[in-house]
């Protein structure tokens, strides 16, 4: 095979290297004009800044954060809240989107109208427009504390939030929890790998090896039951409003996306395909199962690629309604310390990092797919 470029004369090769000269140019010119900026204005470029106390607040987590922490940890924590954020909303919008996917495909003209009807007006409202929708005019429309709705025994909606009855674990259930976790890990495994029948094996014995554990560790349940406490609830799990109208409003804006990338899929099975798996005696789920999403898979994964990254850099606009993920920690981190260009390119960093590793993942998934089809 001849190399790209092999053979050509010098009229191919020179406007190849004068594009190259001049895009090094044009960094050079930018870099130099930039430290001049920073020059005037007694700027240091350094990450020093990140060992500096951050002193505001986060106000939602999942780790451990207090505004005496440094600036770096502040980072990571916001780290935390977009990796959250962006799986939950990617593994939420992608089950939404199943059935609307479904009634899309369906011949019940009406199932399919309201799948296309929702489809088409998610679609062409900008996702900012939905979020600021969902909290603005929605959640802050709810009751106050005092006053709160409560739709179903346990659950109770207000302007602060959405509080929910826990069920914890009594008892030393660690050995438990590890068991069952180990139990998963092998069963993904061998799903991933196509052993179905060992995956089912797996299932069956963390089933009984959990149950096992849970007799004789003598483990039991208990209900954090939330109740009105002065001001606010206490016990149960809040939702912040925050939290709650980035995750709905995602995943109500992606799961239309989602659902057209299904659909096509599913379309772009030939129709000789189900009318030979009908012929086999194969009911309509078994069909889909068995014949149809095996086909669709091949369709189906490579935009998934594109959508998933989508809903990672779209994680971003949690800035509009208040939560903090990492670009709130970022500008928050920038206002305090000014260090605009390292806050912007560790975000830069950050983001594509993150992108690559979803695109890595999702092109051995196709590869597999795209194998497994062949």
């Amino acid at each position: 095979m001849r190399r790209r470029g092999a053979g050509h004369g010098w009229g191919w090769w020179l406007p190849q290297i004068a594009l190259l000269l001049a895009l090094a140019g044009l960094v050079l010119v930018v870099a130099r004009t930039v430290s001049d900026n920073m020059e005037r204005q007694d700027m240091v470029l350094s990450l020093g800044f990140l060992r500096s106390t951050a002193e505001f607040p986060i106000a939602e987590s999942f780790l451990a954060y207090a505004p005496g922490d440094t600036i770096a940890w502040a980072f990571v924590v916001g780290l935390g809240n977009s990796i959250a954020l962006t799986l939950l909303i990617i593994v939420l919008s992608t089950m939404a989107g199943v059935p609307v996917a479904l009634a899309r495909h369906s011949g019940h003209m009406l199932a399919r109208t309201l799948a296309g009807g929702f489809v088409d007006l998610v679609r062409n409202v900008p996702l900012v427009v939905q979020l600021l929708f969902w909290y603005g005019v929605i959640l802050m429309a709810f009751p106050p504390a005092r006053a709160a709705a409560q739709p179903l025994p346990g659950l109770f909606l207000t302007n602060r939030g959405i509080t929910v009855t826990t069920v914890g674990i009594t008892g030393t259930a660690l050995p438990m929890i590890a068991t069952v976790m180990g139990g998963l890990t092998l069963t993904l495994v061998a799903a991933w790998r196509g052993r179905l029948h060992q995956a089912s094996l797996y299932t069956l014995g963390t089933i009984v090896a959990g149950s096992v554990l849970w007799v004789v560790l003598d483990l039991g349940l208990a209900r954090d039951v939330p109740h009105f406490d002065r001001f606010n609830f206490s016990g149960g799990l809040t939702l912040t409003p925050e939290f709650v109208a980035v995750v709905w409003g995602s995943v109500i804006y992606a799961s239309a996306f989602a659902a057209e990338i299904l659909r096509s899929g599913l379309d772009g099975v030939p129709r000789g395909q189900w009318e030979a798996s009908r012929a086999l005696g194969l009911s309509k789920r078994q069909s889909l199962r068995l014949v149809i999403v095996p086909q669709a898979l091949r369709m189906i994964v490579p935009p998934m690629n594109s959508q998933f990254i989508t809903i990672l850099k779209n994680s971003t606009l949690a800035l509009v309604v208040g939560y903090p993920d990492l670009n709130f920690v970022a500008n928050t981190a920038i206002n305090h310390t000014g260090q605009g260009l390292e806050g912007v390119a560790i975000l830069m960093l950050v983001f594509f990092t993150l992108a690559s590793a979803i695109s890595l993942a999702m092109n051995r998934l196709n590869a597999r797919v795209q194998r497994a089809g062949a």
